[in-house]
């Protein structure tokens, strides 16, 4: 309540002519997504300025609200107070979250590319039963090629060969050969989509050429056993985010699994009693049964013990920092460059899909 966190003020921050109304109930937001006092306070005190510059704007209720609006407060905000930006962001969050957002944009039709691409992803995901990130990846791609048919003005009925070539030699100036072989399987299966009902002529998938890979052409992306253990003992297990690192990357090493995969686990997930652990593979979207080896689940237990997750959640790793939510699996590719560095050991990876495999095979007992 804003009442108990600035009682001798609140009644100045609730008669604001706009975010008045809101203020109560942004302060709430803010301690349940686990904001500290401190941070409440600063952020509810920069609620003047920032109603201040939205009158400017002759924004003069909440509804009326537009994500450009805010955005041109959050940048005179960086200039006055750079290092309290992220108030702005909360409250954008705040006001998403809550529904309050006026949409600022007029109503369009969508375009028959975006048509296009939503119907393809259907059928990628419906049909061939592709998962979620797989189907984005082929996503992006149909996307890039239709881009570049518009701005060659070229149409999807009169695509020929040389037209596709153009676009892989300017797709090739970004990509690297690896990614680029993968760039052009999906650019396959997008025209074998649309030659289905004939929008492009059939056979043309055939007519593209992939680079070349050749097995173990790179060095193996893999750590010693030792060179991982040595990693997973460096780790500081005296605070709550080092248990959380820890229990992470020690899932990733243990069994192989994705940061995907290790993001998505719940307290569901966890057989205690019978010892094992289900993993929802995000390649296959298959359902996998593991033992849970006791040092894995002595590393849950105490990363339980001290960090739950705050109801509703269900899930096992969630962000330390506020707003409290969900974690990303690019969170755990930034703790695991921020760990290799403070350990000192020389891993030449930057990703933990390193910890996946290794060059020493090793018995793990339960």
């Amino acid at each position: 309540m804003l009442r108990s966190l600035l009682p001798r003020a609140y009644h100045r921050f609730l008669s604001l002519p706009v975010l008045g109304p809101i203020a109560d109930g942004f302060d709430d937001w803010l301690a349940t997504n686990g904001y500290t006092l401190s941070s409440r306070k600063d952020s509810i005190q920069l609620l003047r300025h920032i109603d201040a510059d939205l009158q400017r704007h002759h924004v003069k209720e909440v509804a009326h609200l537009t994500h450009p609006v805010l955005h041109d407060c959050r940048r005179l905000i960086l200039k006055t107070y750079p290092s309290r930006t992220g108030t702005v962001r909360a409250l954008e969050r705040y006001l998403i979250t809550n529904g309050l957002f006026a949409d600022g944009r007029p109503a369009t039709a969508a375009s028959p590319a975006s048509i296009l691409i939503e119907e393809y992803a259907n059928y990628l995901h419906g049909v061939r039963g592709l998962t979620l990130p797989t189907v984005s990846n082929h996503r992006h791609t149909a996307q890039c090629f239709l881009q570049h048919l518009d701005g060659e003005g070229i149409a999807l009925k009169d695509i020929q060969a040389d037209h596709l070539e153009s676009y892989i030699t300017k797709t090739g100036q970004r990509l690297s050969r690896l990614t680029l072989h993968h760039d052009i399987s999906a650019l396959r299966g997008f025209l074998r989509f649309l030659a289905i009902d004939g929008r492009v002529p059939h056979r043309l998938a055939s007519e593209i050429d992939r680079p070349r890979l050749y097995r173990l052409e790179q060095l193996p992306r893999a750590l010693p056993w030792e060179t991982v253990r040595a990693l997973l003992r460096s780790m500081d297990r005296t605070s709550p985010m080092g248990l959380r690192d820890y229990a992470m990357f020690l899932l990733i090493a243990t069994y192989g699994l994705r940061v995907s995969e290790v993001v998505a686990i719940t307290l569901d997930d966890i057989r205690w009693r019978q010892g094992g652990l289900r993993i929802q593979q995000s390649k296959t979207s298959s359902p996998l049964e593991l033992p849970l080896t006791n040092e894995v689940s002595s590393a849950i237990v105490k990363h339980l013990k001290r960090t739950p997750p705050p109801s509703p959640y269900r899930r096992i790793f969630m962000r330390m920092r506020a707003p409290i939510g969900m974690l990303k699996p690019t969170a755990i590719a930034d703790a695991f460059r921020s760990l290799v560095r403070k350990s000192g050991l020389s891993i030449p990876f930057q990703n933990p899909h390193c910890l996946r495999h290794y060059s020493e095979s090793r018995t793990i007992a339960r």
